[in-house]
């Protein structure tokens, strides 16, 4: 018979009930025992002025997080840099976390529980899952490359989503052909308009590029007649951005275009709208500001988890976004991986919201 461990109730000098040691006690018992415990319980006030350089590391940390929106873009785009990595920061938690048990610093781990809660009020409810069961339109939108070797199977995959309506950037010339053989079964509708296309099931109309001041096309417009109603898609590929050494975060032509875009956006005479596209940005990116100011991220308010989708291999930052305006979000998610070096994204929304 296994042998249990029990400790005997002394209470008014007799020898009482046994009783099985509880959770807490334990925990207790291990903390005297080991040296950081021993000095905190005891008074030691080493455990206190050790580990200041760390306390400080863990303030810096939360202040950045907490005042992303204060670092400036005049050097380098830096306030955009940070804010497209942003939620990333939160790794730097656990790191700050093991270091101050390492080195025994009672200072360390409480200033750690600063940006543990920054990080969480940021970004803990997208750890949540937001998504419904309701919508009548399904979306999709997906960065194809340019340098994809199997469009057509990219387009077979794009299709198989069961999205109503699907947006597709980085198109070229000699690749257009290939997707609109690869769809034409599934899409009885589309629109190829510079190197942005949009395919969909139901009828278009009011079709147009539309002008984000790069001198060629990367952004449409167009009306789809669903049957719960009306609405203008737009699809934008923003321009693509750059870290450089000497440069920093080059993004001046893309915050240009993005302005654009917004101005566009906002200009849209029918009240349900939605955008499809490649923003080579995060919703977190002040510089995108002029398009989500007036519309909100599926993903954010219906998906599960950070939905990254760019790179493919290892995604790191959301920058293919499918945002709304008059229409309501019910589920948001990524598909899997396709010959392209992004991945493709969906969305389900109800577009009737009389009910």
């Amino acid at each position: 018979m296994a042998q249990q461990a029990y400790v005997t109730d002394t209470d008014n000098g007799g020898s009482g009930p046994e009783r099985r040691e509880s959770g807490p006690r334990r925990l207790m018992n291990r903390l005297r025992k080991s040296r950081f415990g021993a000095g905190l319980l005891s008074g030691d006030r080493r455990v206190w002025r050790r580990g200041i350089v760390l306390a400080a590391l863990a303030v810096i940390l939360a202040l950045v997080m907490l005042l992303h929106a204060q670092i400036p873009n005049t050097i380098g785009n830096l306030g955009s840099l940070t804010e497209t990595f942003l939620p990333w920061l939160g790794l730097f938690v656990p790191v700050l976390l093991l270091l101050a048990l390492v080195r025994r610093s009672a200072t360390a781990l409480i200033a750690v529980l600063i940006p543990a809660l920054v990080w969480l009020n940021l970004f803990g409810g997208q750890l949540t899952d937001k998504t419904g069961t309701g919508g009548d339109l399904t979306v999709a939108t997906h960065n194809v490359n340019a340098d994809n070797t199997d469009p057509s199977g990219t387009a077979r995959d794009v299709a198989a989503s069961g999205a109503d309506v699907v947006a597709l950037e980085e198109l070229t010339a000699t690749a257009v052909p290939t997707y609109e053989n690869a769809l034409a079964s599934t899409y009885k509708y589309h629109s190829v308009q510079g190197t942005v296309g949009l395919w969909s099931k139901y009828p278009l109309s009011g079709v147009k590029p539309v002008d984000i001041k790069l001198g060629w096309t990367r952004a449409m417009r167009a009306t789809v007649a669903t049957p719960s109603g009306q609405i203008a898609v737009y699809v934008a590929h923003l321009p693509s951005v750059r870290v450089k050494v000497e440069a920093g975060f080059t993004a001046r032509q893309r915050d240009k275009s993005a302005d654009a875009l917004g101005e566009a956006i906002a200009d849209e005479p029918l009240e349900r709208v939605v955008l499809l596209g490649d923003l080579n940005g995060t919703m977190n990116d002040r510089a995108l500001n002029a398009v989500t100011a007036q519309m909100r991220s599926t993903q954010g308010a219906s998906g599960s988890g950070m939905g990254f989708s760019w790179p493919a291999s290892f995604p790191m930052a959301r920058i293919d976004q499918i945002m709304v305006r008059g229409v309501e979000p019910e589920s948001s998610w990524t598909l899997p991986e396709t010959g392209s070096d992004h991945l493709p994204v969906a969305a389900r929304v109800k577009v009737d919201t009389s009910s």
